[in-house]
């Protein structure tokens, strides 16, 4: 009797160990190590499939030199936002991997996806679902389901590549990773060498028949995606699909793109018929209020390649618990208490008594610099509850010393902003060097330090 192989396998970063080890030494971790059986595939369980000419196909060493240089054929999803954050439409041959929360809306972005993409065989591998679920799902979504658009609800990947040589789709959905397991490996699906393993034959099944494919993958309690930590790093582009269940607004962000740029972002809008897109994101991050408010203020940030206005609101109020309270959501706390240094250091603003809380409106996560001013001004704001004219952007980060600091392609944060109907516009002037100011119908008004911003402001 041939003898069970076994190993130990770290749940948390997904290193192995011939025996149980106490502390991780790839990730440090105590107590993550479980036993699971292995079973090494072998040339009768092993799965293969096969080119559209029937033969397999085998590769070559080839010399750099030799090897032609040739622009990547897109393929459009039919929805604009997916195809920005993707890079310009889908590779073939490309592994994409999408995490978020449960309930967030990935199924439903992805069964969008099979039913919009024009003129393409397109598999959706389900081992979530039944067959019925999804059917009412697309009901939904379109009243007019699309013709080639193949639902399989299999959690076997020898069945599934079995299907997969009969159908040859020409795009593949797995919803989920976590939920597929295969022969080689026995051990639970969803566990660290399940995982590994699937991907891993879905992988090649990818470049080897140049279909692109989606991973839909759950996250853990942290917000990471579940598996070992080599599974991002296994995939061409991996996808976070962020937002607040309670809103109807969702975010799809480039965590990394292999064919593209990785701090691209899509806005969605979750409705009952399915996800929309939301083509002008910063009518949809300003709110329409009829009077003017302190500590409100409009900041131009950029995401990629997409130009943003967004409103940043705060509210400092007196401690009345002794100890001050520092809250921020949609930014960085550390950068905030950087800033009310810096206000209390070079301005004589005295805020190390008060409670200061920070809101980035529509639920979006910034980490541009360039909302430093428009954060400064709604602080000071708030603390002399005086109103901030609705009609004035910000775009300069604040350092320090106090200065007004440039930042990178203002000429589109100026543009973005005259386009939304804004009447002034504060940057650096560090900013003005070739940027020609008859151009622009929105006013520009130049600083340098942060008490000229104030004495513009307050006078």
């Amino acid at each position: 009797m041939a003898k069970i192989k076994s190993a130990y396998f770290c749940q948390n970063c997904g290193y192995e160990s011939a025996k149980w080890l106490g502390k991780c030494p790839s990730c440090n971790e105590w107590n993550t190590f479980v036993e699971e059986v292995i079973e090494k595939p072998t040339a009768a369980n092993s799965a293969v499939w096969k080119t559209s000419t029937g033969t397999q196909r085998v590769n070559k060493p080839s010399k750099l030199e030799e090897i032609q240089s040739a622009s990547e054929d897109r393929l459009p999803t039919g929805d604009e936002e997916l195809d920005r954050v993707l890079g310009g439409g889908l590779v073939p041959g490309s592994v994409t991997l999408i995490g978020g929360e449960p309930g967030i809306g990935k199924s439903t972005l992805m069964l969008q996806l099979a039913l919009n993409i024009k003129q393409k065989r397109v598999l959706y591998v389900s081992g979530e679902e039944s067959e019925q679920q999804i059917k009412m799902r697309a009901e939904r979504i379109t009243k007019t389901p699309k013709a080639d658009c193949f639902i399989l609800t299999e959690t076997s990947t020898q069945n599934i590549f079995k299907q997969l040589e009969q159908l040859e789709p020409e795009v593949l959905i797995i919803d989920s990773i976590q939920t597929l397991h295969s022969a080689h490996i026995e051990s639970t699906p969803g566990s660290v060498s399940q995982v590994r393993e699937c991907t891993a034959e879905l992988l090649r099944f990818a470049k080897e028949t140049a279909t692109p494919i989606f991973l839909i993958g759950h996250i853990t309690k942290d917000g990471a995606i579940a598996g070992p930590k080599i599974l991002e790093h296994m995939v061409d582009t991996v996808l976070q699909f962020e937002g607040d269940r309670h809103h109807i607004y969702r975010i799809l962000r480039s965590i990394k793109n292999r064919f593209g740029a990785a701090a691209e972002l899509g806005i969605y809008a979750m409705h009952g018929n399915g996800l929309r897109e939301v083509s002008n994101p910063s009518e949809v991050l300003l709110s329409q209020r009829d009077e003017e408010l302190g500590g409100i203020t409009i900041g131009a940030t950029i995401e990629g390649a997409r130009p943003m206005v967004i409103e940043t609101q705060a509210l400092v109020s007196i401690s009345a618990y002794g100890t001050p309270q520092r809250s921020a959501t949609g930014f960085d706390t550390k950068r905030m208490n950087m800033l009310l240094a810096v206000l209390e250091k070079r301005c004589g603003f005295r805020l190390s008594a008060k409670d200061v809380f920070l809101n980035i409106a529509g639920g979006i996560k910034v980490e541009d610099p360039a909302i430093d001013l428009s954060i400064v001004a709604a602080i000071i704001s708030s603390h002399e509850d005086i109103p901030v004219s609705s009609k004035i952007c910000f775009a300069a980060e604040v350092g320090l010393s106090g200065e007004i600091r440039a930042v990178n392609r203002v000429e589109q944060r100026i543009l973005e902003a005259e386009k939304l109907g804004f009447e002034k516009i504060f940057i650096s002037s560090y900013n003005l060097k070739g940027i020609n100011k008859d151009k622009f119908k929105i006013e520009l008004v130049t600083v340098s330090k942060i008490e000229e911003v104030f004495s513009a402001l307050f006078g």
